[in-house]
C-alpha cells in the first residue's frame, strides 16, 4: 500500500478529499479527519468520530462519484487553525474548520461540506 503524504497547507485535505473520493479510498478520507471531528453529511445529519465518519463514507463511495475539484479560496489561518472553503462547480459552497496537528501536518476538525446549496 502507498503511504500517503500529510496536508502540509490547510488546503492540501480539500484536494486530497478529492482524490481519495474518486478512488474509493475510505480509510484515505476518515485519515483527513480527527479523532472526534464532525462532519455535517450527509445534509441534516451529524457524524462524529473516526467510526461514524467512517460509515458515512463507506456510504457515500459506494455511490461511486466523480468529483471536479472546485476553487479554493485561500486558508484564513490563526495559529494552529484554519479556516477553509471552496466553491464547488455545482454552486455550492464547503466550510471546513483545519487544526495543525503536534507534527505540522492539518486535519480537519470540522467539515460543512454543503455550508450553501
Amino acid at each position: 500500500m502507498a503511504v500517503t503524504p500529510g496536508a502540509t497547507d490547510p488546503n492540501d485535505l480539500g484536494r486530497y478529499f478529492v482524490e481519495r473520493a474518486n478512488a474509493g479510498d475510505v480509510e484515505g478520507l476518515v485519515a483527513l479527519y480527527e479523532r472526534n471531528a464532525v462532519l455535517a453529511f450527509p445534509e441534516g445529519t451529524i457524524a462524529t468520530g473516526h467510526d461514524e465518519i467512517r460509515a458515512v463514507y463507506r456510504d457515500f463511495v459506494a455511490s461511486a462519484p466523480a468529483l471536479s475539484p472546485g476553487r479554493q479560496r485561500p486558508p484564513l489561518v490563526s495559529g494552529d487553525l484554519a479556516l477553509t472553503a471552496t466553491d464547488l462547480p455545482n454552486g455550492a459552497v464547503t466550510v471546513e474548520i483545519a487544526h495543525r496537528q503536534p507534527d505540522g501536518y492539518w486535519l480537519w476538525a470540522v467539515d460543512q461540506p454543503t455550508f450553501i446549496p
